[in-house]
């Protein structure tokens, strides 16, 4: 199998509520006619991302997606992920591209490594790997450890900025995401230093508003390949890699003085076993929801509760419609959705470290007067 005939891979990386789902679902409206194959894998058992990639693909057959919401794929414990992607070599020929994006709770190393493995590495090739970063969570100190080894939070400010910081070593490219909400221009070359402060060999820094990243920042760069062919990045100055006479058309491309590395598939022989502290658990409710009580119920969940990260689609009440919830923290986003989901009930997700389910399903239940359960 020449490289030529070699799927190309992206996998797509980052802390949870980084918005990687959301970029990809704008990515596939600047797709062109690639034909793509999408990997959504999500910390729960109720598929809520690869829903909204769903709704941005549109039902179009060039585009193929796979869930993956029981579990981190390529994983000890994972049977799926090999037969998967098998499958989709079988189908070369309708294949362009295949899109991975790894939980949130997960280290692209265990893909990568697979990727070398015998039953995957001729068919497939790494393309590159992105990691999506929440750049107003990162200037909020979020991803620091905590310096009061006694205090409650320090064991999730450790396993946070642990698995945040891994996410960034292994990465070609670290997409600053949510750029838009920034207040002061100065915060945008805080948060480029803080990556490079903890990641100084990565490859390029880009820059996402409204999580919108030109396609050609994503997919066909080809960094693994064994001679690096450049088509829309160029190497930090320094390098004689030929670059772009005009950078323009690439918006929120940055060079940012990181210094050029070569990983190397050989590179990605680490292993991360998942931290048992972290837990996701689904909560329903068969009634009609207050949005703005909820909203309110979720923000103090948040501040009283190791709870990172909730999602899900709710029914809402005044008028009757279907909105989607979206929590990082205690920043909780309501959207109403134009097409009712298939499910009579509200479902959420909810993704913390060390979480309690009973004590969330009480006190969302006392605080919206609905039962949730």
């Amino acid at each position: 199998m020449t490289f030529q005939h070699l799927i190309p891979v992206t996998i797509v990386t980052g802390f949870l509520g980084s918005g990687k789902t959301t970029l990809l679902s704008n990515l596939l409206k600047s797709r062109k006619n690639r034909r793509l194959a999408l990997l959504i894998n999500e910390f729960g058992e109720v598929s809520i991302d690869g829903a909204l990639i769903r709704d941005s693909a549109n039902g179009n057959d060039q585009i193929r997606i796979h869930d993956f919401p029981y579990g981190l794929i390529a994983y000890g414990d994972d049977d799926h992920f090999i037969p998967t992607l098998q499958a989709i070599a079988e189908r070369r020929a309708n294949v362009d591209h295949l899109l991975i994006e790894t939980s949130g709770l997960a280290l692209p190393t265990a893909v990568m490594e697979l990727l070398q493995t015998p039953a995957l590495a001729e068919n497939f090739i790494l393309d590159a790997t992105l990691a999506v970063v929440d750049t107003p969570l990162l200037l909020s100190d979020q991803f620091d450890r905590n310096l009061e080894p006694n205090s409650p939070q320090s064991a999730v400010a450790a396993s946070v900025a642990s698995l945040f910081e891994q996410q960034l070593e292994y990465a070609d490219i670290v997409v600053l995401n949510k750029i838009d909400a920034l207040e002061e221009e100065e915060d945008l070359l805080l948060a480029e230093q803080r990556i490079r402060d903890r990641a100084p060999n990565v490859r390029f820094l880009e820059l996402a508003y409204n999580a919108q990243l030109d396609i050609r920042l994503a997919v066909g760069l080809r960094l693994h390949q064994p001679t690096f062919i450049p088509q829309n990045h160029r190497f930090t100055p320094g390098s004689d890699t030929p670059t772009l006479n005009c950078h323009e058309r690439l918006n929120g491309h940055a060079h940012s003085g990181f210094a050029g590395h070569n990983h190397g598939l050989a590179t990605h022989k680490h292993f991360h076993e998942q931290d048992p502290g972290w837990l996701s658990f689904v909560l329903r409710s068969s009634e009609l929801q207050p949005t703005e009580a909820l909203k309110h119920a979720l923000i103090e969940i948040a501040k009283a509760e190791p709870l990172l990260r909730c999602k899900g689609f709710i029914l809402a009440a005044d008028p009757v419609q279907t909105v989607l919830v979206q929590g990082v923290r205690t920043r909780i986003a309501l959207t109403t959705q134009s097409k009712p989901q298939a499910s009579k009930k509200s479902e959420l997700v909810f993704i913390g470290y060390h979480l309690n389910r009973n004590t969330i399903a009480k006190r969302l239940s006392e605080l919206t007067g609905t039962v949730w359960k």
